[in-house]
C-alpha cells in the first residue's frame, strides 16, 4: 500500500499499543479457572442452542462483538438499555445498531446460565467475547487465543457509536481511518472483513453495478434502496465460515461498497486474492486480528463492574 496510507496508521497503532499494555497484563486465558470452571461448557452449550435455532445468529454475535469493541472498547457497553426517567442513553438506538445489531437475547440467556452456576464472577464483556469465538468455531471457522478478565462499563456512548462505527457505504480511505483509530492495520481490516462470509445485509445497502446484488429483487438501485429485503453477504455458503467471501470479491460479486473497495488498492487487492486461494492463511490472519480486536479498550482490575444483568448497571 502507498506510504501515504500506511504511515499515519503506523503511528496510530503504535500509540494504541502503548496505551493498552497495562490492561493486557491483567488479562489471562485461565482467569476463571478457579472461580467458574464450568464457563466454557456453558458457553458451548448455549451458543450451540442458539445456532441450532438460527444459523444466522453466529454472524449476529460476531457483529455484536465488533460493534461493542469499536465503541469505548470491548466493555459490553452495547448491551446497556436506555434508562427511562434518567439522562442515560445507551448505544442500541444509534443508527449503526438500531434494527441491525442482534443477539442481545442470546447474551442474556448465557449470562443467566452463568449466574446460576457462578454468580457475580463473569463479566458480560467476557461472555460476548467467548460466545463470538464459539459461534465462529461452530460454523467452521478458526479459534483464537482469548485473554479473559474484562470488566463491564457503567457508561455507554451513543455519540461514539454514531461517529466511530464504519458503514456499508464507506470508501477505502474512510475504512482505513476508522480501523486505524482503533489500532488496527489495513491488513487487519481485510482479514476482519472476512466476517462477511456469514450473515445477511439489507439490499438497500447493495453496491451499485455489482453482481453481488444477485440475491436482491431485480429493481433499479433507487428503488432497491427503499427495500426492506435482505440477502446473504455470501451467496455461495451463507452459513459456513470459509474464504468464499474473498472469491466473491475477486469476481466482483461483493454485496456492499465497503467490501468491494478492498480490491481497489494494489496491496490490499493482493491480500484479497491470497485469501481467495489460501483458506488456511485467511483463517490464521482472521484469528490473529480477532485477538487484537478483543483487546481494544478493555477495563480491568477495579475499573467498571461485573454486571449482574447485562442490560443495566448494578444498583
Amino acid at each position: 500500500m502507498a506510504s501515504s496510507m500506511t504511515n499515519p496508521c503506523f503511528f496510530i497503532v503504535a500509540l494504541f499499543l502503548l496505551s493498552v499494555t497495562t490492561a493486557y497484563g491483567q488479562l489471562s486465558q485461565n482467569f476463571y479457572a478457579g472461580t467458574c470452571p464450568a464457563l466454557d461448557g456453558i458457553i458451548q452449550r448455549e451458543v450451540s442452542r442458539a445456532l441450532s435455532a438460527e444459523k444466522r445468529m453466529g454472524a449476529s454475535l460476531l457483529r455484536l462483538f465488533f460493534h461493542d469493541c469499536f465503541v469505548q472498547g470491548c466493555d459490553a457497553s452495547i448491551l446497556l438499555d436506555d434508562a427511562p426517567g434518567t439522562l442515560f442513553v445507551g448505544e442500541k438506538t444509534a443508527s449503526p445498531n438500531v434494527n441491525s445489531v442482534r443477539g442481545y437475547d442470546v447474551i442474556d440467556n448465557i449470562k443467566a446460565a452463568v449466574e446460576a452456576n457462578c454468580s457475580a464472577v463473569v463479566s458480560c464483556a467476557d461472555i460476548i467475547a467467548l460466545a463470538t469465538r464459539q459461534a465462529v468455531v461452530q460454523l467452521g471457522g478458526p479459534s483464537w487465543t482469548l485473554l479473559l478478565g474484562r470488566r463491564d462499563s457503567t457508561t455507554a456512548s451513543k455519540a461514539q457509536a454514531e461517529s466511530d462505527l464504519p458503514g456499508p457505504g464507506f470508501n477505502l480511505s474512510a475504512l482505513i481511518g476508522a480501523f486505524g483509530k482503533k489500532g488496527l492495520t489495513p491488513n487487519e481490516l481485510v482479514a476482519l472483513s472476512g466476517a462477511h462470509t456469514i450473515g445477511k445485509a439489507r439490499c438497500a445497502f447493495a453496491d451499485d453495478g455489482q453482481e453481488g446484488r444477485a440475491g436482491c429483487p431485480p429493481l433499479p438501485l433507487p428503488l432497491l434502496q427503499l427495500s426492506s429485503d435482505m440477502t446473504a453477504l455470501d451467496l455461495q455458503t451463507p452459513d459456513a465460515f470459509d474464504n468464499k467471501y474473498y472469491e466473491n470479491l475477486v469476481k466482483k460479486k461483493g454485496l456492499l461498497h465497503s467490501d468491494n473497495v478492498l480490491v481497489t488498492d494494489s496491496t490490499l487487492n493482493s491480500l484479497v486474492h491470497k485469501y481467495s486461494t489460501k483458506p488456511g492463511i485467511f483463517a490464521d490472519d482472521f484469528a490473529a486480528a480477532m485477538e487484537r480486536l478483543s483487546k481494544i479498550g478493555v477495563l480491568t482490575g477495579g475499573e467498571g463492574q461485573i454486571r449482574l444483568h447485562c442490560k443495566k448497571v448494578n444498583n
